[in-house]
């Protein structure tokens, strides 16, 4: 009797996720190296400004004024919720993208900004939209990745189970 080939899982979309960290990074560098500190510099006037800010908390600042603890709170969040993205991947068939891709974003961009956190204590924020006096929070390559791996959950988990009860 041979033993069963093991099937190829989706873990090769971490390639993607250090993509997502490497550029996420290099961003970061170049905005600690090159932007002044709170100036906007215009890149598209009335819409787009590089803005160079930090950030100790989590999506818009959410408890930025905890008092620290929340810097080992995130960082712990965002390990344990990358490791159990990566623990799903591994059971994912290697082809199954619509699943591997947003899990392989989340996991590159909370890593990117736990890098941050342990490096400087706060994640750093340069991008900055706006529509005339109406700004939305600062953000970055990881805080991008996020939001589009999240986005590509939902909507790929819609779309697959509704595939899936009707097949069933």
């Amino acid at each position: 009797m041979t033993a069963a080939r093991p099937r190829p899982n989706a873990l090769i979309w971490l390639l993607l996720s250090a993509v997502i960290i490497i550029a996420d990074q290099w961003s970061k560098a170049w905005v600690l190296s090159s932007l002044p500190e709170y100036e906007p510099v215009v890149v598209i006037e009335g819409f787009w400004n590089w803005y160079r800010t930090y950030n100790t908390g989590a999506a818009f600042s959410f408890l930025s004024d905890a008092g620290g603890w929340q810097l080992w709170f995130f960082t712990a969040l965002a390990v344990g919720i990358s490791g159990l993205m990566a623990y799903w991947m591994w059971g994912t068939a290697r082809g199954a993208w619509r699943s591997a891709v947003p899990y392989a974003l989340v996991i590159g961009g909370a890593i990117g900004n736990v890098i941050d956190r342990l490096m400087h204590g706060h994640v750093v924020d340069f991008i900055q939209w706006h529509i005339g006096d109406h700004y939305w929070p600062s953000f970055n390559i990881a805080d991008s990745a996020i939001v589009v791996g999240a986005v590509g959950i939902a909507l790929f988990g819609l779309f697959d189970g509704k595939a899936a009860k009707k097949a069933g």
